[in-house]
């Protein structure tokens, strides 16, 4: 069992590393103007980071203890033909939940 001091040495030593993470971005540059290419890269980063988070939930869900569920296949599947060919982030994102809710409905 840790001590009560180690754990809040730990805490604290996050809270300033994620502290000083931010600073360095807000408080450096915050207020500079970013070069265009530099801004041309950060829009790629959501489209980067969202397939890289949704797709571990949707091949190895830790709620069927990570095996692939085809509900959940075919949820992400709607969204994606939704959000590319209506170009709409809530739709595909309705459309990913009703698709895996009314499938896990029949399929239950």
């Amino acid at each position: 069992m840790l001590s009560a001091w180690t754990v809040w040495i730990v805490i604290v030593c996050l809270g300033l590393g994620t502290y000083l993470i931010r600073f360095s971005f807000l408080g450096l540059i915050g207020g500079r103007e970013l070069p265009e290419w530099f801004l041309r890269h950060l829009r790629y980063v959501a489209v980067a980071v969202m397939p890289a988070l949704i797709t571990p939930l949707v091949i190895w869900p830790e709620a069927t203890q990570g095996e692939p569920d085809p509900a959940r296949l075919i949820a992400a599947l709607a969204a994606f033909v939704i959000g590319i060919k209506f170009n709409s982030v809530i739709g595909a994102i309705l459309a990913g939940m009703i698709s895996l809710y009314g499938v896990q409905y029949l399929l239950n």
